[in-house]
């Protein structure tokens, strides 16, 4: 239903296409959602109906103008809980138990401005409807404001925060147990461009992390090392109201051994190094043949909504945050200590934890930072537009707003394992009133500096908390 974003961002409307009113209700959301996201670019039937050649760039195409119906829709599906394709059965969370349930939890379409990131279209407080706007900037440039797909190997879609992208199928050296896998990111720029990747020169520094492999004589990886034991069953106990975080105990969904990370670096193809994560290990195809979703998460990774082994695709859902300011949604998929898979229905890879940290943008550094507030404003939950971090998170259920580093079109020092910088807001600060939801790196570097921030805990100081998480950099919102 829906076509990659990258070629829906750059389209510009003509009249005469086929009207919003033939799509279905779902159809029709999904429709209005990235007209809106696009600022202008429209959609019509026939480029929803062919795929958008690869590569960096395309040209704009034409297609039907934006109708008052398509913003009315839209208004609804940002105010709606979920809004899903027609066949797709996504996990939900009860109000009581989002801290044990499997899953990915809720999306990021939340029911508030807390849990929703999504921009307004650019016609709102104008006399003239959004027709009248031209494409964003990013469509010439995809470095000047405007939505951008970055992980560009497959399909978005809007009403319901996911990506649905190519399924792998590995083996484990001599046991030959099968090995799911996805590709987000690599250390080759030439790579990244062909495939639609993420490039990432810090992966090259991530060797240590990295499990190996090798390309049989099928072109198929074979592992030497590195399982995950998709069995453990989830479970948060949060802190008291007010301060959920740090919560009583945590444990992950999903366990990989000690030679279990995402990074693996192809021996026999150049040493280049790829970010590919586990989605389900030493299953058959029909074991873990969920297209429609209700995926069995004993079997699978708790970030994927959907996983179909005969067409080899996976959908896998998207988190908000920020990056320098502007609205991002990414993946998680692994991170190096128990807590912080708990956290974020993540894979515990211990090997992640060779990763150098501390270091950010210097020399031999694989990792870029990502900011994340322990005690950021909770009260209303997703009706505040303030909302962000940990206790909020282990409060309702929602992600914590993270504020990511550099990512691509931004920034040259993108990596996908963030250095987890925890930061708690003082006392002092909460008691006058200072207290909010930050966007961006150097505005919390500098309220660090002002002592109106400290580190995990008010009594530590700033900085690397001494974990990393991957997460792959999907869509930039603006």
């Amino acid at each position: 239903m829906q076509q990659i974003v990258r070629t829906l961002f750059r389209m510009r409307g003509r009249k005469g296409s086929q009207p919003v009113s033939s799509y279905s209700p779902a159809g029709r959301l999904s429709i209005a959602a990235l007209a809106i996201l696009c600022a202008g670019s429209l959609l019509s039937n026939s480029a929803a109906a062919q795929a958008p050649p690869q590569g960096l760039t395309t040209q704009a195409q034409l297609t039907h103008k934006l109708s008052p119906e398509m913003l009315a829709i839209h208004a609804r599906l940002k105010r709606s809980a979920a809004i899903m394709p027609e066949g797709l059965e996504l996990a939900t969370s009860s109000p009581t138990n989002f801290n044990s349930e499997q899953g990915p939890g809720p999306g990021p379409i939340g029911p508030g401005p807390g849990c929703d990131v999504f921009p307004a279209p650019a016609s709102i407080g104008t006399a003239v409807p959004l027709s009248y706007f031209g494409p964003p900037p990013s469509s010439t440039n995809r470095s000047l404001v405007g939505p951008v797909q970055l992980l560009d190997t497959g399909q978005i879609d809007v009403a319901t925060g996911t990506i649905t992208i190519p399924l792998y199928l590995g083996h484990m050296k001599g046991s030959g147990k099968n090995v799911w896998y996805i590709l987000s990111d690599v250390d080759d720029p030439d790579v990244a461009a062909e495939l639609g990747l993420n490039f990432s020169a810090k992966l090259t520094f991530a060797s240590l992390g990295a499990r190996t492999a090798n390309f049989d004589d099928q072109g198929n990886l074979v592992f030497d090392k590195g399982t995950v034991d998709f069995s453990p069953v989830r479970n948060i106990v949060p802190g008291p109201p007010g301060a959920e975080f740090p919560p009583v105990s945590a444990k992950p969904g999903a366990i990989g051994d000690a030679d279990y990370g995402p990074f693996v670096k192809i021996v026999n193809a150049a040493g280049v190094i790829y970010n590919a994560p586990i989605v389900a290990f030493g299953a058959d195809a029909s074991q873990i043949s969920f297209p429609n979703g209700g995926v069995d998460y004993s079997k699978v990774h708790d970030e994927v909504v959907a996983i179909d082994p005969v067409n080899m695709t996976v959908t896998i859902q998207l988190i908000n945050g920020f990056s320098f300011g502007r609205p991002v949604w990414y993946m998680s998929m692994d991170a190096s200590i128990p807590l912080a898979a708990a956290i974020e229905h993540n894979t515990f890879a211990p090997l992640m934890q060779k990763l150098h940290l501390g270091d950010d943008d210097t020399f031999s550094s694989p990792i870029e930072r990502i900011f994340i507030a322990t005690n950021g404003p909770e009260e209303g939950g997703c009706n505040n537009p303030l909302r962000q971090g940990l206790s909020a998170d282990l409060a309702d259920g929602h992600r914590p707003n993270n504020t990511l580093g550099g990512i691509p079109t931004i920034a040259l020092d993108y990596s996908p394992a963030w250095d987890a910088n925890l930061y708690t807001w003082s006392q002092d600060a909460i008691n006058r009133g200072f207290r909010g939801q930050l966007r961006e790196e150097f505005n919390i570097l500098t309220f660090v500096q002002d002592k109106l921030l400290t580190g995990a805990s008010m009594e530590k100081p700033f900085g690397s908390a001494g974990f990393s998480i991957n997460c792959p950099i999907v869509l930039r919102l603006d």
